[in-house]
Formats: C-alpha cells, structure tokens, sequence
C-alpha cells in the first residue's frame, strides 16, 4: 500500500539533504507547466526549503492556452517566478540552421524542451540555484521526455514515483484539484500524453508496480517503449582505455 504521507515527508527531507550537500542556502529553480509534475515538485521544494529559496520559471512558446495554470500555481505557493518566452530564440535557431537540413517532425518537437532547458540553467546560474527535474516514474519508463530537455536536472524528487502516486501526494499537499487533476498534454504536439502513448497512466502505472495489464498488444507497446529508450535513463556511454 502506498503512504502518501510517508514518501512526501521522506521527499521533503531528501531534499533537504540534497541541498545541504550540494548547495546550501542555494535556490531550488522550478520549470512550472501548470501540470501535476511541476505542482508538485515546486510545493514539495516550499515545504522543504521555504517559499523565499523557490523560484518558478514559466516558459510559453508564444501563446500557451493553459498559461493561467502556471500562474494559478505560482500565485497559490507564493513563490518569486519569471516569465520567460522561448518563441523568438526557437525561430532564430530554426532560421540559423543550414538550410539545406530539411528538420523533421521530431526534431521541430524536441527543440522547444531543450531551449526551456537552456532556460533553466541561465536562470539558475544567475539566482544561486540548482534545477529540479520534474519528470515522474511513469513517464520515464517508456522513454516519454525529451534527452537533454525535461529529462535532466540536478536533483529528482519524482523519478521514482508513477503518474498516480504523484497525484496522491499533490492532493496531500493542498494543491488546487484543477492542477493535480489536471489532462497532462506533451505540450509539443499539443495531443494528451494518453493520446500519444497508445494507453492509459492508471495501466502503464499498475503494470509497472504489480507487473499486470489485461490488454497483450498494450503490453507489448509498453514492454518495446521502455526497451528502446532505456539509453536515456542511463549516463552516456565512455571509451575505457586499458592503459
């Protein structure tokens, strides 16, 4: 059975420690989407660090439709935020790019995750500050982030929680319901992650702790995600030389 309270009070105090060994009196810079991930891993760093060491880094490319979710959550936590708008410097990457390099539909996609990345870092090593990752279990099972985008940080309170456990712990913490709740959408092609993966997060969630699903073609699908992507969880290969 799963304790909500006791994994979010053991979170807070892993934090805690992160920080006191790797940054103490550091900043703790949260990319904020208005999703679940981000909710939560910015409350659980106010719980653990106070709201005076948070800061929330809002990222639209453009007009972002679900914008007054970022600032909602920002606004509830209390914390210092900056609105960064990637829009101008991923169209001049995109125009300075040889022209004769026809840029595919992946790499279109995964572009605007890591100029948010790049973001992050400009901001934290102007504030004193350290870069949460905000990805959840769920999600890096099956590969669903981009590499050297939203799949690194310098510290993880989620990866090792599923997309359910997640919500159990944002309702723990008083988040507004319209956030832990709320339909996460990939915010690159603009279809739910649901959509896009071929199956839900209750049974990808369910097959990862029991390892049981019903349904044998979705069990496959998840089983050849999590196989082919395994190389982004892992750090990068290296030459060994025997010298």
């Amino acid at each position: 059975m799963f304790n909500a309270e006791k994994i979010k009070n053991d979170c807070v105090a892993w934090i805690r420690e992160f920080f006191d060994k790797n940054g103490k009196g550091c900043n703790a810079v949260v990319g904020i989407s208005g999703g679940k991930d981000s909710s939560v891993v910015a409350a659980l760093c106010v719980e653990a660090l106070g709201k005076d060491r948070v800061i929330g880094v809002l990222m639209p490319c453009g007009e972002q439709h679900d914008i007054d979710c970022a600032y909602s959550l920002v606004n509830h936590l209390g914390i210092k935020h900056y609105v960064v708008n990637i829009f101008d410097a991923l169209e001049g990457l995109k125009k300075n790019l040889p022209a004769e390099l026809e840029l595919t539909s992946v790499t279109l996609n995964n572009l605007p995750p890591r100029i948010r990345m790049t973001t992050l870092y400009a901001v934290s090593q102007s504030c004193n500050g350290r870069v949460a990752n905000t990805c959840n279990l769920s999600e890096d099972w099956v590969g669903y982030s981009t590499r050297y985008g939203d799949s690194v940080g310098d510290f993880s309170p989620l990866s090792r929680l599923t997309v359910q456990e997640v919500k159990e712990i944002g309702h723990l913490l008083g988040l507004p319901e319209e956030l832990v709740e709320k339909t996460p959408i990939d915010g690159l092609c603009g279809k739910t992650d649901e959509d896009n993966l071929g199956f839900t997060y209750a049974e990808l969630d369910r097959y990862i702790r029991t390892g049981e699903i019903e349904d044998e073609e979705k069990k496959k699908l998840i089983d050849a995600k999590h196989k082919a992507n395994l190389f982004k969880l892992e750090l990068m290969p290296c030459f060994e030389p025997e010298i």
